[in-house]
């Protein structure tokens, strides 16, 4: 971990253990050229790589042609609208109208640390153990300042990235576009690797070859969403899990955002990550500034496995907060696919007694506890238990819970309000929408107006009376539609275009304060499912759910994606009932216990109404999870064959730190007769160290599990698993 500045050759040079990113300092004027990023490198005498020599129009020598200089040079951070025609990273409107921005070197620091994004999520690390390269440029047309915030880490391959504009001069601006990281490069015919998916298949992985032009992943959903991911990666033609070089690029932010790469007519590509530009405007007063989201990057030589090792061990360790974070989370029961609307107190401790003579620790009562809520058309923003229920009150239920030495857990869905409710009848101005037009709704509920400083008052001791009155341990944050209508009739209209960015800042309040008080609260963020599950929710929750769709075999693709950036740790992941009542599929009890111990592991059913074989099973699928979950939770994961690509089986594991154990998980999709094993290798052992695979008593060395893999036979029957635990001797 380091970064200097060469004053001769006006270069600075940041490194990590295994990469090297590096901007010059170009012309009098003071262009930010960026030169490199990837494989280690030594040099800082990088003239001939900024390609001045090569260009007879240099601005400072021929400015004849500047546009041309503009045109093709790599610009660490692209202005608007001065002549260079792709995609900037900066766009203003000024008082008269303009939206030219042009931003140039003036000043820098370095220095140990890494300072907080105000009000917003960001990586973190000890002052010792991370240094920050911040470098000011100025726009002297328009008086803005833009600080680009470069930080490195001393135990891991990541740079992150932000910027904060200020507003120094004497007028008003309006800042509308602001993306949070730049990065020009050659291209190397690289392939684009992004997650699309859709309710209740999010995070499939999608990898094409790059084109000429603009390709980008987005979202103006007022979410992360289900449909696109604030990721992308560039992945060089021959990457595979093991081998080739990988530059990701993930958004720490929860709302709208927009990841794009433009390839030019030069074969320069051009990586930008921010907000997105769709329906943003902020308005800078004098002195004011703004403050961009994070972006963290990663560069990988060694393929997919090393990113997203890299990847796992950042968030871990810099990213999630929650003192869960290094624990076992309680295995919980949820009553929602079990009951839906229809229950009450007993029905809800008839289910924890049963539970709890399985082994499982926590029951969470879902939706429909509060307001008149009987099915999904009312009562969202009426926070008051309903007592005909829960009788008795919320305090008489939990404590029947915890009396069976059981703890208990609680759905809110906050950022919403149903029209059928005592709060929009009070307050209709605390609704986003449009006046005049037929409103969009979804699931018959509005989105709240968290641009307002009483919205946000209102939920805040809405959620927090209802913990405060109970001996409540978990919360479950839903979030179930996208926004749109977006009127605000708080915001004046120099600053309807916030009103995206304010909500996003308002959930990160909200959920801030919560933690502040409830400091041992287990928070897990949800959104229809998987539609908010972003780096900014982990710096809340050490968990969020993974998909609404909990069926198995569809659960393959959607942890593959999830798990190729994100810890296994942070997936919820539940044993439901069958047939699936998402897909109707029925799969083998034991292969949903299998495939949900790669998560949080829990239960999405009525354990008092399914077979008697299914519930003898739990008391060994939660003794499982008691045995694996230290190395699922802490070990570095492996994707080793995908159901995906070949339609037929998955095979993925963990192997801890030490390399002392792995566990890797078959799942056979469709059984084919008459054929031979599968020889799947086993990577991340030790070569010279013995390996017993506990199942059946063999012992190998690791290399030749590593080199030659295991053969695997196949099992009788479609949708079918194996557990293969290998401890060193």
């Amino acid at each position: 971990m380091n970064i200097i500045y060469d004053e001769s050759s006006r270069v600075f040079r940041l490194d990590t253990k295994n990469s090297s990113y590096i901007i010059a300092v170009v012309d009098k004027e003071g262009f930010l050229c960026h030169v490199h990023y990837g494989a280690p490198v030594s040099d800082t005498e990088m003239s001939i790589f900024t390609r001045q020599k090569e260009y007879p129009f240099i601005p400072g020598d021929y400015n004849r042609e500047r546009a041309a200089f503009h045109d093709g040079f790599q610009f660490e951070f692209a202005g608007n609208g001065v002549g260079d025609f792709r995609e900037s990273a900066v766009a203003v409107l000024d008082e008269d109208g303009g939206t030219a921005a042009e931003f140039f070197y003036r000043s820098h620091r370095i220095f140990r640390g890494k300072p907080k994004l105000p009000g917003l999520p960001a990586s973190f690390a000890d002052e010792q153990d991370c240094m920050t390269l911040e470098i000011t440029t100025h726009d002297p047309v328009l008086g803005l300042d833009a600080k680009l915030l470069y930080t490195v880490f001393e135990d891991s391959d990541v740079i992150t990235r932000s910027v904060v504009v200020e507003n120094n001069s004497t007028r008003p601006i309006r800042l509308t576009k602001i993306m949070s990281m730049c990065m020009d490069m050659d291209d190397a015919g690289y392939d684009l690797l992004t997650l699309h998916g859709s309710w209740g298949r999010e995070r499939h992985i999608e990898r094409q070859k790059l084109r000429h032009g603009k390709q980008s992943v987005g979202s103006t959903r007022g979410r992360s969403s289900h449909q696109e991911h604030p990721f992308i990666a560039l992945l060089s033609p021959n990457a595979s899990q093991t081998t080739g070089e990988v530059y990701a690029f993930n958004f720490v932010y929860s709302g709208c955002f927009l990841a794009q790469v433009e390839k030019d007519q030069f074969d320069f590509l051009r990586v930008l990550m921010g907000i997105n530009p769709q329906d943003f405007a902020w308005l800078l007063q004098p002195g004011e500034s703004f403050t961009a989201p994070e972006a963290v990057m990663v560069y990988s030589a060694e393929g997919l496995d090393k990113m997203t090792h890299t990847f796992h061990d950042f968030y871990r360790n810099h990213l999630i907060r929650s003192p869960y974070r290094d624990k076992k989370r309680p295995i919980l029961i949820n009553n929602w696919e079990a009951t839906y609307f229809d229950f009450d107190d007993d029905k809800l401790v008839d289910i924890a007694r049963t539970a709890k003579q399985a082994g499982i620790e926590m029951l969470v009562m879902d939706d429909g506890w509060f307001g008149c809520r009987n099915d999904d058309n009312s009562s969202l923003g009426d926070w008051w238990v309903n007592e005909n229920k829960l009788k008795g009150g919320i305090g008489s239920l939990v404590r029947r819970v915890n009396e069976l030495g059981m703890k208990f857990g609680i759905w809110f869905e906050p950022e919403m309000v149903s029209m059928d409710s005592e709060l929009c009848r009070a307050h209709p101005d605390w609704v986003i929408r449009l006046p005049g037009r037929e409103p969009c709704l979804s699931r018959n509920q509005y989105v709240l107006d968290l641009s307002r400083r009483d919205v946000i008052d209102y939920v805040y001791e809405s959620v927090a009376g209802i913990l405060r009155s109970a001996n409540i341990e978990y919360v479950k944050w839903d979030m179930n539609r996208h926004l749109c209508d977006l009127g605000s009739a708080f915001l004046e209209k120099e600053r309807k275009g916030e009103l995206l960015h304010r909500c996003v800042l308002g959930v990160y309040e909200l959920q801030e304060r919560l933690l502040e008080e409830f400091p041992d609260l287990l928070l897990e963020n949800c959104s229809s499912g998987g539609g908010r599950y972003d780096p900014g929710m982990l710096y809340y929750s050490p968990q969020i759910w993974c998909s609404d769709n909990t069926e198995a075999i569809d659960r393959l693709a959607i942890q593959e994606g999830t798990a190729l950036i994100y810890p296994l740790s942070t997936m919820g992941a539940h044993v439901s009932d069958c047939p699936n009542h998402a897909v109707g599929r029925t799969t083998p009890f034991e292969t949903r216990g299998h495939v949900a111990l790669a998560g949080t592991f829990g239960y999405e059913l009525d354990i008092t109404r399914i077979s008697q074989e299914d519930r003898d099973m739990i008391p060994g699928q939660v003794a499982l999870y008691h045995k694996h979950n230290d190395l699922v939770r802490s070990g570095d994961y492996y994707r080793v064959a995908s159901y995906n690509d070949n339609r037929l089986y998955d095979f993925y594991g963990v192997v801890a730190k030490d390399r002392s154990e792995a566990l890797f998980t078959y799942v056979q999709v469709i059984h084919r007769i008459n054929m031979r094993s599968l020889r799947l290798r086993i990577p991340g052992l030790d070569a010279d160290r013995k390996y017993r695979l506990e199942e059946t008593g063999e012992v190998f060395y690791g290399n030749t599990l590593m080199n030659m893999g295991y053969p695997v036979t196949e099992i009788s029957g479609d949708f079918r698993s194996r557990l293969l635990h290998f401890v060193a001797e």
